[in-house]
Formats: structure tokens, sequence, C-alpha cells
């Protein structure tokens, strides 16, 4: 019997295997699982320091801003022309914390100018935990005079994909002159970032001028068509809010639109969903 083991044992084996051994040649390729898309979705929004363009100049409505918010619910948002301890909207109001607490966001605010004791400027709401963050101010020119300008810039981290998003709001006068200046110089500071940035913000300039000609040299338009206007919020003509990329092959633009909301500010808010790229 042991003699019928030894000689039957191999065989058995062998047609258990399949009749052959296997080698790493004959093995199928297992496929590797694809990436996994991680997508941001970033608001910008120009809140008109709480004031309804319908209700009196003296009027605050920060919960109607926070309610457009919550209702989309972006990762990130861009804000502009926000209070922080004004005469005109409070003197223990600050807007940015404010509007942080009811969406319930992490947020970092800049400085654009002092304004009534307190100051006027740029902040950035956050679902994602705020790594570091930077102010930069944009100039005027000596014979145009004006209010300089500041950028609110934070890094974050989604899903092991660190990049750049910043709120900015470039000036508001007729002629052009600050605008370019300040185009100009948000085109060195992104020259030199370490991290794809998003930026979005009021730039007060259509889509054809010389300022957005400028930024269009190093910033990406997030619209995938026409750029649709913002303002004002009721029947809007102009484009003049944007959400802009750098450097474009670093993402993709999945959905781009308007929100029809008319109460709570004079510009409509912007959201876009975009795909972050290794």
């Amino acid at each position: 019997m042991n003699k019928l083991l030894k000689f039957f044992l191999p065989v058995f084996l062998l047609a258990a295997c399949g009749g052959t051994s296997a080698t790493p040649d004959d093995e199928e390729d297992v496929p590797l699982p694809a990436p996994k898309e991680i997508t941001v979705k970033v608001m910008s929004y120009n809140i008109h320091i709480g004031n309804p363009p319908s209700k009196p100049a003296d009027y605050r409505d920060l919960e109607a801003v926070a309610n457009v918010i919550n209702i989309q619910k972006p990762d990130l948002v861009a804000l502009q022309e926000v209070d922080v301890n004004t005469k005109r909207s409070g003197t223990t109001v600050d807007q940015a914390k404010e509007l942080a607490r009811l969406t319930g966001m992490h947020y970092f605010y800049t400085k654009a100018i002092d304004y009534q004791g307190g100051q006027f400027g740029d902040a950035v709401l956050s679902r994602l935990p705020i790594l570091e963050s930077k102010r930069y101010e944009l100039p005027v020119t000596t014979q145009l005079g004006g209010e300089t300008r500041s950028v609110a810039m934070v890094t974050v981290e989604k899903e092991g994909h660190k990049f750049l998003f910043a709120s900015t709001h470039l000036d508001h006068l007729g002629p052009e002159d600050n605008r370019i200046l300040q185009a100009n110089e948000l085109v060195k500071i992104v020259k030199n970032l370490p991290l794809p940035l998003i930026i979005a913000g009021d730039l007060n300039a259509q889509p054809t001028s010389t300022t957005m000609n400028i930024l269009f040299q190093q910033l990406g338009s997030g619209c995938p068509a026409a750029c649709p206007p913002t303002f004002p919020a009721v029947t809007p003509t102009r484009t003049i809010d944007y959400i802009l990329l750098h450097p474009m092959n670093k993402f993709s633009v999945k959905n781009f639109r308007t929100i029809t909301e008319t109460y709570a500010s004079d510009h409509l808010p912007l959201v876009a969903e975009i795909q972050l790229k290794k």
C-alpha cells in the first residue's frame, strides 16, 4: 500500500493543480483599481456686507447669506465685501467669524482697508481644516488712488490632494488703471506659488477687459464656455465674478453655474464642482 501511495500521490496533486504548475508568466494580470476621483465644491460670493439690496442701507441679514451657503454645502467659499467691527455693520460684529459660526466652517479673514473703526476685506470659509493662511496686498496707482485690496489665501487638503484656495476683490472704480496694476501683481504672486490654486472673487472686470487678459496669462477660467453674468443679482447683465485655476492641468471643471438668489446680496453666487488631479 505504501508503494501505491507513493506512486499515485504525485498524480493526484498534478490533476488537482490543472495538470501543470503555474508560473508568474501564466498568471492573469489583476487590474489595479481606478484612482478615486476627488472633487471639491467651491463658491464665490460678494455678500454686500450682509445688506440685502431691497432693504435700507443699515439693515444686515447674515442669516440669509449663511442660508445660501448652507443650501449649497460647498467645501470652500470665497467671500468679498466683509465687514469686521465697523460702525456701519456693528462695532462688535465680525462678519467673517459670524458666517463661519452660522455655516459650521473654518475661516480666514484679510483686511483690504481700515474702515469706520474696523476693517473691510475678504474672507475664506472652509469645511476642510485650514493648514496655513496668508494675506497678500494688491496696490493702487498713485494717480488714481482708491482702496488697496487683499487676497485671503489658505492651504487645505482633501483626501491626499493639497492645494490653495483664495478670495479677492479687485478695484471698483471706472478707470481700469488700478485693476490692471492689481492683476499684474496677482500674476506675480501666482507664478511663485508652490501648490495648485483655485482663486475666486469679484474682479470688477468683464471677460474681454485688459484686466482679465492679464490674469488669463497665468490663470485658467473655470467657465466651460462663456462665463455667466453675475451682477446685478436681479436680471444680471455683467460678468464680473469668477472662479479661476492655476495650473489648468491640475483641475477639471465638472460643473459651473450661478445660483439664482436675489435677496441676500446684489451679486449672484457662483458655484463650481472641480476635480483635483495628481
